[in-house]
């Protein structure tokens, strides 16, 4: 079982908090797509034998171009891999699901979207620089459900420095009434390179503090468990049956091989990523070449990963999986931080698995590197 995920690497504008390798340029976008199908190419044998499940165009804004480069990318990897799909996932900003658009990729096979939605707030809409509006948000998936689809996320931010959380409230009151079935919600990051970034340095942007955002956290939580929300991930939330396939082989360490200038790989072993720059990546494949580098890890790296990325789960760390794979024992090795964690309440115990508690998902990343080798 494997994955592929397509880093679009264009927008239409840039969002005043993104990270994300993009550009708003996009003079090459044809030839990009072209190149990213010679990259699957180059890179075919890079899964081996296994089996393709799911496949994830994100970016960027792989909304943005025409569906039938879509279409040309999933004919593309038909003829490449063996393809037993159980999900195809596009990201799609509110602002570009016009029917056709919508009509094309649900012809062609995509069968998830996963809508960029952030808040249903103009003011923060427009604070972000985000494109759409609170009105495109909440027509998205009736829009959506009427070309035939029938899985989605939204995703939310939160944490926006505000004076009361009546905001945050309304932006979850919105999203179940809209009922998407799956929802992810992340904490508002500053990235020093960004627009928040640089005005954060020169104090014109002051980031809510830690305690207002794990308070949006807690709400998040409660509203979610109030409508049927499983928190199966710290930041993924969804109803029975409407977990993200893709996503949730990542955190379960399945191989998965990334197309695109930024996009990460993992062949179940190491890791490597492409180069984050759009116009090397397409030279470089047009003189035959792939610009991906792996990375250099140690077998700690490799468990200490496990254990940051199980531990965020609702499944958790499985222990067994440890002394067979790593030789490690947690709960000897470990003891001293586990009963701190245990007597705080943080650690629910399984048979042969440790998670994490709805207040211990507060403390995820520090309570995971407390217990790396």
């Amino acid at each position: 079982m494997a994955g592929i995920y397509v880093h679009i690497p264009f927008c239409k504008q840039a969002c005043h908090y993104c990270d994300f390798h993009f550009s708003t340029n996009t003079s090459q976008l044809e030839k990009m797509i072209k190149m990213i199908a010679k990259e699957a190419e180059i890179r075919k044998e890079y899964l081996g034998k296994e089996k393709i499940k799911t496949i994830y165009f994100g970016g960027g804004t792989p909304s943005l171009p025409d569906p039938k480069w879509i279409d040309f990318l999933l004919n593309e990897f038909s003829k490449l891999f063996t393809l037993d799909l159980q999900e195809i996932t596009l990201e799609a900003n509110p602002d570009d699901l016009s029917i056709e658009k919508l009509r094309a990729w649900k012809k062609f096979g995509i069968d998830r979207l996963s809508l960029g939605v952030q808040s249903f707030e103009d003011r923060i809409l427009q604070f972000y620089n985000r494109a759409h509006n609170s009105h495109e948000s909440i027509e998205a998936i009736e829009k959506a459900r009427d070309a035939g689809f029938y899985k989605f996320s939204m995703d939310l931010i939160y944490g926006f420095p505000w004076k009361d959380h009546s905001l945050w409230k309304k932006d979850l009151e919105l999203v179940f009434s809209q009922d998407p079935g799956h929802i992810s919600c992340y904490a508002l990051t500053i990235e020093p390179k960004t627009a928040l970034g640089v005005w954060e340095q020169k104090g014109k942007f002051s980031p809510a503090d830690e305690d207002f955002v794990a308070e949006q956290f807690e709400i998040l939580q409660e509203e979610a468990l109030k409508h049927g929300y499983d928190q199966y991930e710290i930041s993924n939330f969804s109803t029975p049956g409407k977990e993200a396939l893709h996503n949730t082989n990542y955190w379960k360490s399945v191989p998965y091989l990334g197309l695109g200038p930024g996009a990460h790989s993992f062949d179940g072993t190491q890791r490597g990523s492409n180069i984050r720059n759009n116009s090397k990546f397409i030279h470089s494949l047009e003189s035959g070449q792939i610009s991906f580098e792996k990375e250099e890890t140690e077998e700690s790296d490799i468990l200490n990963e496990y254990i940051l990325t199980s531990l965020r789960t609702k499944w958790g760390i499985d222990l067994e999986y440890l002394k067979d794979r790593f030789q490690k024992d947690l709960k000897i090795e470990k003891m001293k931080q586990l009963d701190q964690f245990g007597q705080a309440g943080w650690l629910l115990w399984g048979e042969n698995t440790l998670s994490l508690t709805k207040s211990g998902k507060l403390l995820a990343d520090s309570i995971a590197s407390a217990l790396f080798f």
